[in-house]
């Protein structure tokens, strides 16, 4: 029998071997000394052994019953960071946390061509650096960014916020472009070996405070394009302010936000601005944004999600400009706080429904997130219903980044949601001060200087992860704390790719002052799958832009399609992996057809599942 043993009871013991040690031989005396001293260490081993059984049999009852397990394996890969939040002007140093509550994006590509996966992670302390993990093909990564010339950049001209890859001079190589509250950057991929900073001569902004941007060929002359989304006014600079009326002037309909930039690819490595001649001129709070063919036109559209203020939906007119068409399409109608732009084909209709998250918070704000899905129209008449609430997926918290993917490989996409905005002391809240604030008006709400003090209070903080699970028939289930999910950390970013390529789709989640996570993913056998990796020859090397149709019979025959679309960014500050990646369940593919930006198309019957299928651009269309 083994009898527990205190410190207390350790110390007693101890002093009657003192005791004793005139009756007993040392060498008796010490054996049991040590061995004293050794039953809190087998406990502790017996306990920790009994946690790994329980964790073993937790995953095996997660894969049979929801098809795939989440293990956060970031220390364990060689990836450690912590994000870090700027020290702005002292004038707002009441309410810091909030004000410095953005940033902590990360961007996943292959930046060497090697076939694994790599990711760049943004962090946004002054003189903090960026960090680039590359992946060794071992089950771990390895930070490179300092070596290859992409960690410091955040040293004297602003903070990163985010980051995005994209081939924009076409030499098959990702660049890659950070965006800031400050210079932004432009860095070219000098093959994999090292990068150069082509800022100057690129003709960017000198200065955005910018929260998104997107790479996206909009008039399909196969270089990419550059969007950014503003969030302050470009003529504040956080650091010296000359003056605290710089937060918005209304909380639902603030007019006094960011331009937005619409920057055309013009060859050689530089950019104009188009952004009034192509109808984009609009001032809002900017925090994420989205690319891709929402109206099957062969044109990329954008999707902006603004905080203060009504949802853009800016129609490509064949590229010679943009209509939005927010309001007339429903997803521009009501106010909200939008955080997150992200697109998926949740029923396998071959249309994409678009995801914005907001704020709910029970008792206080429940604005709710939005669904929004195609409903009928075509054109500029195209109309979009908000069916978050009937699917399940309204209510995140105060939401920032999500993305659709299939995480079980069952052949339906699943929705992954970061939230949680400051978390500070549990026990007191500073939500009651806030209300107070947005109940003002313009000339209260857009000051610093009025708003309370934080002093330490939590604000929508501590809130747990939502992982919702597609049940294929429009309803989605959160299985956040089933699968593994359970972190409480104030998250911002997520992006999902196959890092271990094991066809399974593994997530990266960046945490603002918090540790960026990186869970592994494990998938129940039976469900196959099918990657598509596509390479632009007429189009832009990376092939943003590009769909992939998949068609395929379930196992009891019924016909089903999903389409997917290469992205440029989506999410919030975040990039998902260049390939795309489809859940088969237990179906076989009837075909895969391939529309290139270009307009090229290319169809490939009956592809193998459980394959990596590289695909270049055909010469001739």
């Amino acid at each position: 029998m083994v009898r527990l043993v205190s410190a207390d009871a350790v110390s007693a013991d101890a002093a009657f071997l003192i005791i004793m040690q005139k009756r007993v031989p040392q060498v008796v005396i010490s054996i049991l000394f040590i061995g004293l001293l050794l039953v809190p260490l087998a406990l502790r081993k017996f306990g920790d052994g009994a946690k790994d059984k329980t964790a073993a049999i937790g995953a095996r009852e997660s894969i049979s019953r929801h098809g795939f397990q989440l293990k956060e394996v970031a220390r364990e890969s060689g990836v450690e960071f912590v994000h870090q939040a700027p020290r702005l002007d002292p004038k707002l140093d009441p309410i810091m946390p909030q004000v410095a509550s953005m940033g902590a994006g990360v961007a996943i590509c292959d930046f060497d061509r090697d076939g694994w996966q790599d990711f760049y992670v943004t962090n946004s302390g002054e003189k903090s650096r960026n960090k680039l993990y590359r992946n060794t093909r071992n089950g771990k990564f390895e930070d490179v960014a300092l070596k290859l010339g992409v960690a410091d950049l955040n040293a004297s001209d602003g903070v990163s916020m985010g980051a995005i890859w994209g081939d924009c001079d076409n030499d098959g190589w990702e660049d890659l472009f950070v965006y800031k509250w400050g210079r932004p950057r432009l860095l070219r991929n000098n093959a994999g070996k090292s990068f150069t900073d082509i800022t100057q001569q690129a003709n960017l902004p000198s200065w955005i405070n910018a929260n998104s941007a997107v790479w996206f060929d909009f008039d399909r002359d196969s270089k990419l394009d550059l969007f950014i989304g503003g969030y302050y006014a470009p003529d504040v600079d956080l650091w010296h302010l000359k003056t605290t009326r710089i937060m918005p002037d209304s909380l639902e309909y603030a007019k006094n936000g960011s331009r937005k930039y619409l920057l055309r690819n013009k060859g050689g490595g530089r950019f104009e601005d188009v952004t009034a001649q192509m109808g984009m001129d609009t001032k809002h709070w900017a925090l994420a944004a989205v690319a891709a063919d929402l109206r099957g036109t062969g044109y990329p559209d954008l999707f902006v999600a603004n905080d203060y203020g009504v949802a853009e939906l800016f129609a490509n007119q064949n590229g010679r400009g943009f209509k939005e068409i927010g309001k007339q399409s429903g997803v521009g109608v009501a106010p909200k706080s939008g955080m997150n732009a992200s697109v998926g084909d949740v029923l396998n209709q071959g249309k994409f429904a678009i995801y914005a998250t907001n704020i709910s918070e029970e008792g206080v704000l429940l604005q709710g997130n939005n669904l929004w899905m195609p409903s009928g129209g075509e054109g500029n008449d195209v109309r979009y219903q908000n069916m978050a609430r009937g699917m399940g997926v309204e209510l995140g918290g105060w939401s920032f980044g999500a993305q659709f993917g299939d995480l079980n490989n069952d052949g339906q996409l699943d929705l992954y949601l970061t939230n949680g905005y400051i978390s500070a002391d549990k026990a007191k809240n500073y939500w009651y001060d806030y209300s107070k604030v947005s109940g003002g008006n313009s000339s209260i709400i857009g000051d610093a200087s009025n708003w309370p003090a934080m002093n330490g209070r939590s604000l929508s903080g501590y809130q747990p992860k939502r992982v919702w699970m597609s049940d294929g028939a429009g309803r989605f289930s959160d299985v956040a704390q089933a699968v593994g999910v359970e972190d409480r950390h104030d998250g911002r970013a997520v992006a999902m790719a196959d890092f271990w390529n094991r066809g399974v789709l593994d997530v990266v989640v960046a945490n603002q002052r918090g540790p960026l996570l990186l869970y592994k993913n494990t998938v129940a056998p039976a469900n196959k799958w099918i990657e598509f990796e596509l390479q632009g020859s007429k189009c832009n090397g990376g092939a943003i832009g590009a769909q992939v149709r998949l068609f395929w019979k379930s196992a009891q025959g019924t016909p089903s399609q999903q389409v997917q679309e290469v992205s440029g960014g989506s999410g919030f500050c975040a990039q998902n992996g260049r390939r795309l990646h489809f859940g088969l369940g237990k179906s076989q593919v009837d075909k895969a057809v391939v529309r290139w930006p270009s307009g090229a198309t290319q169809t490939i019957i009956a592809p193998k599942a459980e394959t990596i299928h590289r695909l270049k651009e055909p010469s001739a269309t």
